[in-house]
C-alpha cells in the first residue's frame, strides 16, 4: 500500500487546491452546496493528476532510474510493475468519471481537458522547449478555470494572470532545480534540459516573480475587487504574497530545492506560516469577519 501511495503521488494533491480560488473569492467559502461541488471537484483532480502521475512514471522509468532521487519511485524500483501500475490508473480513472456525474458539462470538458494535456506532456510536450514549461502552467490554469465552472461563477482576469504567472515562476524553478541537481546526467534523465542554462531559466524565473506580484497587487486594487469586496483592505495581504515568492526563490537557488514544489509547501516551516497567515488575513477581509 505503500508503494502505491507513492505511485500515486498523494503528498502532490496540494496542487489541486487551486480548485478551491474561485470559492474563496467568490464569498462562497461557507455556502454549503458550493464548497461540496468544490470538494468534488478537487477529488476529481486529485484522481484525475494520480492517473497522470502513474502514466508518466511508466513512459519515464528508464529515464528515472538515471536519476538520484527519482530511481526510488515504485515503477523505475520494480516494486510495482508496468500491468500493475495501468491497472491502478485504470481504477483512478473509473473513481474520476464516477465522481463527474455529479459535475456540470463545462466542468467535464475541462477535466478531461486537463486529462489530454498532461498525458500529451508526458508522452511529447515534456520534450519540447518552453513548451514543457507553459503545459505545466496550464495544469493550475484549468484547475482554476474548473473550480470556478463547478460552482458557475467568474473569476477576476486578474486572479486569472496571477495564477498563469504563478505556475509559470513554479513550473521554471522546477525545471532549475532539476537542472542542477542531475548535473551531467541531465541527457539521460530529462532531455529538454539540454536546452536550458541556469542564466536564461534565472531571467525567465525573474520575470515570472515579477509578473506574480504586479498582477496580485493590481488585483486587490482593481475597480471590480474593490466593488465585490467592498473594501480596499485586500491590498495588505500582498507582502504575503512578496514574501512567498522571494523565500521560494531563496529555497531553490540557495538550497537546492524546487524540484518537488510540495516538499517546500509542507515542509518549511516560515512557508507554511506565510500561507497560512495569507489564507487567514484573506478570509478575514474578504468575508468581513473584523
Amino acid at each position: 500500500m505503500k508503494d502505491i501511495f507513492k505511485l500515486i503521488r498523494v503528498p502532490q494533491w496540494i496542487k489541486n487546491f487551486f480548485v478551491f480560488i474561485p470559492l474563496v473569492y467568490s464569498r462562497n467559502l461557507f455556502h454549503t452546496d458550493y464548497l461540496i461541488k468544490s470538494l468534488t471537484a478537487f477529488f476529481i483532480f486529485c484522481l484525475l493528476s494520480s492517473v497522470v502521475y502513474v502514466i508518466n512514471d511508466i513512459i519515464d522509468a528508464e529515464a528515472d532510474r538515471h536519476h538520484p532521487l527519482k530511481k526510488m519511485r515504485p515503477i523505475a524500483s520494480g516494486k510495482i510493475s508496468n500491468a500493475n501500475g495501468i491497472t491502478i490508473a485504470i481504477i483512478l480513472l473509473a473513481l474520476g468519471l464516477l465522481l463527474s456525474i455529479y459535475t456540470n458539462s463545462m466542468f467535464k470538458i475541462f477535466a478531461v481537458l486537463y486529462l489530454v494535456i498532461n498525458i500529451f506532456y508526458s508522452f511529447k510536450l515534456k520534450h519540447l522547449v518552453l513548451l514543457d514549461i507553459f503545459s505545466i502552467a496550464a495544469g493550475f490554469m484549468i484547475r482554476v478555470t474548473a473550480g470556478a465552472l463547478i460552482i458557475s461563477v467568474e473569476i477576476s482576469s486578474w486572479l486569472i494572470l496571477t495564477t498563469m504567472f504563478l505556475s509559470l515562476f513554479l513550473a521554471v524553478m522546477k525545471r532549475r532545480s532539476e537542472l542542477v541537481v542531475v548535473g551531467d546526467e541531465q541527457s539521460s534523465t530529462r532531455k529538454v534540459l539540454e536546452f536550458y542554462s541556469t542564466n536564461f531559466i534565472d531571467q525567465m524565473a525573474t520575470i515570472a516573480a515579477a509578473s506574480v506580484i504586479i498582477s496580485y497587487a493590481l488585483y486587490t486594487v482593481s475597480l471590480r475587487t474593490v466593488t465585490v469586496f467592498q473594501t480596499e483592505h485586500l491590498i495588505y495581504t500582498t507582502p504575503f504574497v512578496v514574501f512567498g515568492i522571494f523565500r521560494y526563490m531563496y529555497l531553490v537557488i540557495n538550497h537546492n530545492k524546487g524540484e518537488n514544489t510540495t516538499e517546500i509547501m509542507v515542509t518549511d516551516i516560515s512557508m507554511i506560516m506565510n500561507i497560512l497567515l495569507y489564507s487567514l488575513t484573506t478570509i478575514v477581509i474578504v468575508y468581513k469577519l473584523f
